[in-house]
């Protein structure tokens, strides 16, 4: 699987940066308050459902833009084109090519790709996990001297539940926080070490497809029930290790 998942996402990876690099000239449009896609998001997308035609027959795909192939064999590719395509229309670097592989109702493989950071993440359970090619070690235990949680809250979550979601990661967990911008970011950072854990409110199944497996190889577990999910589900969750997870279980419960 990683052989013939490699090749495309690179592919695809590489067609985002192009139109990265030409920004001023996309067609964009709005899906909400701050919600925004892009010509490149439906570009890519494309890109992918075609070669996943070609390399997985009779799986079904299913991108955030609107490809869609129906499963023959009970497995499905679940795509964001872009994840954070705020950011890279903004021009930052916080933006993710995502491919995660959906067997029944549970994520079982995904490969990640932030080409303006020249990482490439792939794997799921039971077959490791590689960033640009190297393994990644398991993410054990959690140091409360320096502890800090990544965080994703959608536009659509009320303030008041975002603030109150903040305190609780600053007075009771007692740990900082970074917000990328992008889910897929965010838990790549989850995955190396640079955090300890991810809250999201109001994420999108889509962004989580192909980190969830790559999280779950290496250690970190959620508080998601994926047999009670659907792929248009917003979700509010935790990510991280047990000890993490055991800090966050006071604020998980109120969902």
């Amino acid at each position: 699987m990683y052989d013939a998942l490699e090749p495309i996402i690179c592919e695809a990876g590489a067609l985002a940066a192009r139109y990265f690099d030409r920004l001023s000239g996309l067609t964009i449009e709005s899906k909400g308050h701050l919600d925004l896609v892009s010509e490149a998001d439906r570009e890519v997308e494309k890109l992918i459902g075609t070669r996943l035609r070609a390399a997985f027959p009779g799986d079904g795909i299913f991108g955030e833009e609107g490809v869609a192939e129906h499963s023959r064999s009970g497995r499905a590719w679940i795509v964001d084109p872009i994840d954070g395509t705020f950011n890279f229309l903004r021009g930052s670097d916080h933006w993710a090519v995502s491919i995660g592989l959906r067997d029944g109702t549970q994520p079982r493989f995904g490969a990640v790709y932030v080409p303006e950071r020249d990482q490439l993440m792939i794997g799921g359970p039971g077959q490791g996990v590689r960033l640009n090619g190297k393994a990644l070690p398991k993410r054990v235990g959690l140091d409360r001297t320096k502890a800090a949680c990544s965080v994703g809250f959608h536009p659509s979550i009320p303030t008041a539940e975002q603030t109150e979601a903040l305190r609780f990661i600053l007075d009771d967990a007692r740990m900082t926080f970074r917000n990328t911008g992008s889910a897929v970011t965010g838990l790549i950072d989850v995955a190396t070490g640079a955090v300890d854990g991810y809250l999201g409110l109001g994420i999108s199944t889509w962004d989580l497809m192909a980190m969830v497996p790559i999280l779950a190889e290496l250690g970190a577990e959620t508080t998601l029930d994926w047999d009670k999910i659907a792929l248009d589900d917003k979700l509010r969750f935790a990510c991280g290790t047990p000890e993490f997870l055991e800090i966050f279980a006071p604020l998980a419960r109120r969902w």
